[in-house]
């Protein structure tokens, strides 16, 4: 059950402090070599080479003395919160949607999970453990990458970014402590690698939407703007690191903000001042359904594989040995892909879990619905065998429900990649 956040609420799952400062207080990117640093502000540019280093990496910092502003910010914004700590909504889902479309909003993702890979032997040991070819990427870069079982069945989608001494691995809330103890227990004797949950030491938030590079310029972190996917610099916010990164997990298009806690509350106010919309977790899944982004517990699951979800830019075909690999190399070899993940448009509400038939006969699965904006734009997600129906065609959901197949944007985007492709 979701409580309304007011400025007297008790809450004790994550202790947010920022030092009160105005608003112009902005960005300093992180020195170099002692070469001069451009100092950010809302009214100005100037220059100085006589700011000490603020290092950015690790986030091993401990939390600051308990404050509540950043939710008393959202609180001031109409936040709601589930007992799992999660912001569900701030009573204007359908001002948040219409915004994704053709705005920008900001979405707190503190509640998904933050892991820190570090020593000498991470990169091999995350290209051994996931499906990107993490060997072809460099320090500042980035990728998805998916984490599956030996026979390729699914577990989750995550973002990766390749720091100076370690990775951070962006994951799903349901996932993050699997995740953590699978990766802990496949270091062998003589592995020089360290994995580490930084979630309750950070706050990450994201912007997505069409206008989201407007709110870039203005916060003055335009360099980032049409830079790869993944992509990544850091910055400090009043001595706090705060990273900022190309593209997340709700989206390719936008941008992530990774910061300390004391970093949180300063960070949210500013970017609303800048006319983001606040988004909350039951207007995001809408989106993320909309969009067909697949999810674990839904679309990510043991009863299904990375091919058939349709992962394939997250996929490499050439870097060798990983967990996975055998499998998913004879689907391609002996074309054993027999199901594919599409949209469905429908007529009705339908439970997830229902079967999808045609003329009668089981075809496939739905994974998810939303009833869209208003209510009344009933769309989900769902697995259907590839001779079964493709897009236009017409399906029965659940008892009696038609829906329509059609493409959906995030999976439309997916290419297979070539087999001599290095592309991670």
């Amino acid at each position: 059950m979701a409580v309304p956040l007011s400025s007297t609420s008790t809450l004790c799952h994550r202790s947010v402090v920022h030092t009160r400062r105005p608003l112009s207080s902005l960005f300093f990117q992180l020195p170099h070599n002692n070469y001069p640093v451009c100092i950010l502000t809302h009214s100005s540019i100037t220059y100085s080479s006589n700011l000490s280093p603020v290092a950015a990496i690790p986030f091993d910092l401990s939390p600051p003395p308990i404050d509540h502003d950043l939710y008393d910010d959202m609180a001031v914004a109409g936040a709601k919160v589930s007992e799992d700590w999660v912001i569900e909504t701030f009573n204007n889902d359908e001002e948040a949607l219409d915004a994704v479309d053709n705005d920008t909003v900001v979405v707190d993702l503190s509640h998904y999970g933050r892991i820190r890979v570090s020593g000498e032997d991470r990169i091999k040991f995350l290209h051994n453990q996931s499906t990107a070819n993490f060997e072809a990427l460099s320090e500042g870069g980035g990728c998805d990458t998916v984490f599956v079982t030996p026979t390729a069945r699914t577990i989750d989608l995550a973002q990766a970014w390749i720091m100076k001494t370690a990775v951070t691995l962006v994951v799903s809330p349901a996932t993050s402590k699997s995740i953590s103890e699978m990766l802990n227990k496949y270091i062998f004797f003589g592995d020089n690698v360290e994995i580490q949950d930084i979630s309750d030491k950070t706050c990450l938030f994201a912007l997505a939407g069409p206008k989201s590079n407007q709110v870039m310029m203005d916060l003055n972190l335009g360099d980032l703007i049409g830079q790869p996917y993944g992509s990544h610099k850091h910055y400090n916010v009043g001595g706090n690191p705060v990273t900022v990164a190309v593209g997340s997990v709700i989206s390719e298009e936008g941008f992530s903000l990774l910061m300390s806690l004391s970093a949180a509350g300063l960070i949210w106010k500013t970017i609303l001042s800048h006319g983001a919309t606040p988004m909350g977790s039951n207007a995001l899944e809408i989106y993320r359904i909309r969009q067909g982004r697949p999810a674990p517990g839904s679309e990510l699951t043991d009863e299904f594989n990375v091919l058939e979800a349709g992962l394939w830019n997250s996929i490499s075909l050439n870097k060798g040995c990983y967990k996975g690999q055998e499998t998913v190399a004879r689907l391609i070899t002996y074309d054993g892909i027999k199901q594919k993940l599409w949209g469905i448009q429908l007529l009705s509400p339908v439970e997830p879990g229902s079967s999808i038939t045609v003329e009668g006969k089981k075809v496939g699965k739905l994974t998810s619905y939303t009833a869209g904006k208003g209510g009344n734009e009933h769309f989900g997600l769902g697995y259907i065998k590839k001779k079964a129906a493709s897009k236009g065609d017409t399906v029965i959901v659940g008892d009696n429900v038609s829906g329509i197949v059609v493409d959906v944007p995030y999976l439309a985007r997916q290419q297979p990649p070539s087999v001599s492709s290095s592309k991670p």
